[in-house]
């Protein structure tokens, strides 16, 4: 192979982990749910690929020609989140979980960020963010405090009108706080959550960023890129991985704008890997609890996937997968810990192979070592087990 495109589709979990109820996930199935909510959902290029063969989804089939290979994922990381699932998938799974804040930050963190800052406050407690900018958008207008709140995951979010806190600003404080956030605070992620609008109707803007904490280990990533190969991303992934490892960063604004500069970056590219999240499916429907939203998405991307599908050719493979679950028909906002799909299509590969239940995301990553031909370092922690001779007619 000479080019691997690889899109997660955030939070598309496919049902729960056996470990799920110690997260208080029992019953979650992000895909299968959402079917039935809809009372059917047809997605033929997925389908196709083999999607249905890894559940019971609601109008999503079986077909007897599936031209992708297929499975599921477990993750092994001690959590639900973003930054853990896509570390993972790069050969880094979180050992340690990083910490969560039930009842709010301690006071030594929110003390030093209004110190370093020169602001006091508003929040700083779990909540949904498009809950707290109604709750407490008003009082920040009047005291232009920032609202700092956190969800079940490892973040650190900072929520501020654009009018009365300047991007630039923000994205400062955002730094100020990921300064601060170290052991035994080593909040996975600082995120900047920029919002418009009057009291009653306010609304978040694509300024979003995130301030993750660095992969703690090497990466797949790294290592793809020391070989002297492109790797590109697409959206949000950059910011996860703390821009380790990537040689080229593509912003985006929302799904299709992702796919269609996902589509002009790996037909641009000679040689590596291309790296794409579409975040759309967990920011605006799953932790918004909107299932038709979600189904409508799901529905939308499958259109596009054919356009996909028309640029992988015979020295290209295409690899599509989740990083955990976002279920929304359940009554939390919150990631769901969940198996996630994994759907391999290339012109050249086997197809209908049944890659069966991955004891890891990190199997990904090892796959695209070999089949870029890169050698995996024998003193490495990376972690995974490479899948690539089931998928390759090389392989017999």
């Amino acid at each position: 192979m000479r080019k691997i495109l690889l899109i997660v589709v955030d939070g598309l979990g496919i049902g729960e982990l056996p470990d799920a109820g110690e997260y208080g996930d029992t019953g979650s199935n992000t895909l299968g749910n959402i079917t039935r909510f809809v009372n059917g959902l047809k997605l033929p290029n997925l389908q196709a690929l083999g999607l249905g063969f890894l559940g019971d989804f609601k109008g999503i089939e079986r077909p007897a020609n599936v031209i992708g290979c297929f499975g599921r994922m477990s993750e092994i990381s001690n959590g639900k989140d973003s930054t853990s699932g896509h570390w993972e998938m790069m050969g880094a799974p979180v050992v340690e979980p990083f910490p969560v804040y039930p009842d709010g930050f301690p006071p030594e963190v929110i003390n030093a960020f209004e110190t370093a800052i020169g602001k006091k406050i508003l929040g700083n407690k779990p909540a949904s963010g498009t809950e707290i900018i109604k709750e407490l958008g008003p009082e920040h207008i009047r005291t232009g405090s920032p609202i700092v709140y956190t969800s079940a995951d490892s973040v650190f979010q900072i929520a501020a009108h654009e009018e009365v806190v300047p991007l630039r600003e923000l994205y400062r404080m955002c730094g100020t706080a990921r300064d601060i956030l170290r052991y035994p605070h080593n909040v996975g992620r600082v995120i900047a959550r920029p919002f418009i609008g009057k009291s009653g109707s306010f609304t978040r803007t694509a300024g979003r960023k995130d301030y993750s904490i660095p992969p703690l280990n090497k990466t797949v990533l790294e290592y793809v890129a020391e070989a002297g190969m492109d790797v590109i991303s697409i959206g949000k992934v950059t910011d996860i991985f703390a821009g380790k490892g990537f040689t080229h960063a593509i912003s985006v604004s929302e799904n299709d704008d992702s796919l269609s500069k996902t589509l002009a970056s790996f037909k641009a590219l000679k040689k590596g890997l291309v790296f794409e999240t579409l975040v759309d499916f967990d920011t605006l429907y799953g932790h918004r609890n909107n299932a038709e939203g979600y189904a409508r998405a799901l529905a939308a991307f499958d259109s596009r996937l054919s356009e996909v599908l028309d640029i992988i050719n015979e020295d290209s493979m295409l690899i599509i997968t989740a990083d955990h679950g976002c279920d929304p028909t359940t009554t939390g906002t919150d990631h769901s810990r969940e198996y996630v799909p994994l759907l391999v299509y290339g012109p050249s590969l086997k197809a209908g192979v049944n890659l069966g239940i991955r004891q890891g995301f990190s199997d990904v990553g090892a796959t695209v070592l070999e089949a870029l031909s890169i050698k995996r370092p024998e003193t490495t922690d990376l972690s995974g087990r490479s899948f690539w001779q089931e998928i390759s007619r090389a392989s017999g």
